[in-house]
């Protein structure tokens, strides 16, 4: 299918001179000469774009289709309404039209996501994009990449404050992960989701850690909680106990006396896990599929039908036989985990792919393992219960890793699926290792010198 035009070739150069323009704006008036956040705002820029055009183009020349294309022939659709009547294409984008409405039923009879609110957000995002781009593919795939660099920057932002002699790490693990770049990018549910995480991060930091925040923050937190809502709430699921232990061991960490701290832990830990269970067990309408119960049946439904069918054999793993209760897969918590963060290993690559994820799993591998032999278990433990940043990111990776390795069983799926957890995994496994070893030694990676205030 041709859904990349002569048309997006020709006006690409523009929409790239315009992100270009207005990025370099940005820099100049925030980060101006000096400032150690610089070096790195242009380059994350530049390779979200890329990463969109990128992916956008394997699509058209090398699958033939895809989700994206969908996403992209509905907004197109929402977008043919503009012409007939502003207002018209203001009801279809957000939702507003009633199917049974002879007004709008010639368009909403060719939306296939209408009554999809998971999949049309995507569309409504684009078509909206789409009314600026003239609706052209590259185009649009240009601006979402740009819009979701600022998620992942916020999220640079709220880390890069709290460790301003480990910047440049900060901005490796938030802004250089090349699958969250490809991924993340382009006309995707993960492009979205990247954008709200990033915004989560950096307004949950601002409001609940230093009790600041402004009324552009509080927008964009309020914005993206929505979005992500809509379009994959596991990932809230995910992100709220999470935070809930983020903010209380900030607290905790005040209290004076270490034993009394210890003694807290316990309550900490307990409160946040019971707050947990009760959220995904006592809201089971609410969360439909991502409910505890109804996850665990849908789990094994998808692990026999990929792996029993041989359904993209190539692609499919397994973590064997699933007991479809809570028990039952809490005893796969640590194969699943391993699936998300380190697989596929490189011998079960067997597309081209499936290779350059492969590569990149292997590199965390390594970075795991490093940091296993020379920081060592006792000192990977003082980093952790040391520093309530740490202990956040590795409950979200951990939560999230779990419930995408327990549920995808396919390589494919798997990288895309992954990504919200890379940069909090990445970026714990830094932490914990310049706890042990200084910046100053550069064993691992030279570092800018600390930020100056903003």
């Amino acid at each position: 299918m041709q859904f990349i035009t002569i048309w997006d070739y020709v006006l690409l150069p523009i929409y790239l001179l315009l992100i270009w323009l207005v990025g370099k704006a940005v820099r100049n008036k925030y980060y101006p000469e000096g400032h150690a956040w610089r070096p790195y705002f242009m380059p994350g820029l530049w390779l979200k774009v890329s990463g969109a055009l990128f992916i956008g183009l394997i699509y058209q020349y090398y699958y033939g289709y895809g989700d994206t294309v969908g996403y992209f022939e509905q907004a197109k659709i929402i977008n043919s309404a503009f012409v007939d009547s502003p207002v018209r294409w203001f009801k279809l984008a957000f939702h507003l039209a009633k199917p049974y409405d002879s007004e709008y039923i010639d368009y909403i009879s060719r939306l296939m996501w209408y009554d999809s609110p998971a999949n049309y957000i995507v569309s409504t995002v684009t078509a909206i994009i789409g009314v600026f781009t003239f609706t052209k593919y590259l185009c649009i795939s240009a601006v979402m990449g740009a819009m979701t660099f600022t998620g992942q920057w916020a999220m640079f932002r709220a880390f890069a404050k709290q460790y301003p002699t480990l910047i440049r790490y900060v901005a490796i693990s938030c802004l250089f992960i090349p699958s969250v770049a490809i991924w993340g990018s382009g006309i995707f549910k993960d492009t979205i989701c990247m954008f709200g995480l990033g915004w989560i991060t950096y307004g949950t930091f601002q409001l609940l850690i230093n009790r600041k925040i402004s009324l552009g923050s509080l927008a964009m937190l309020t914005l993206s909680i929505y979005l992500i809502g809509i379009t994959k709430v596991y990932i809230l699921i995910a992100f709220l106990p999470s935070v809930a232990l983020w903010v209380f061991l900030q607290y905790s960490h005040r209290i004076r006396y270490r034993i009394l701290r210890w003694m807290f832990l316990p309550v900490i830990l307990a409160v946040v896990s019971s707050g947990f269970m009760y959220i995904t067990t006592e809201n089971a309408d609410l969360l439909g599929a991502y409910s505890i119960d109804q996850f665990a049946s849908r789990s094994e439904i998808t692990r026999e039908y990929i792996y029993d069918s041989g359904d993209d054999e190539s692609s499919s793993y397994s973590l064997g036989e699933v007991d479809p209760t809570i028990q039952g897969m809490l005893r796969k918590f640590p194969l699943a985990v391993n699936a998300t963060l380190f697989r596929p290993y490189l011998w079960e690559a067997k597309k081209a792919i499936v290779f350059f994820n492969a590569l990149e799993s292997f590199i965390f591998l390594l970075l795991a393992l490093k940091l296993l032999f020379q920081v060592g278990p006792i000192n990977i433990w003082r980093a952790i219960v040391g520093d309530p940043n740490i202990q956040f990111l590795l409950v979200f990776t951990l939560i999230f890793a779990f419930a995408v390795g327990i549920s995808t069983y396919n390589f494919g799926s798997l990288s895309r699926y992954r990504i919200p957890c890379l940069p909090f995994f990445a970026l714990a496994m830094g932490l914990i290792y310049f706890k042990k070893f200084s910046p100053s030694k550069r064993r691992f990676l030279p570092f800018s010198q600390p930020a100056p205030s903003t």
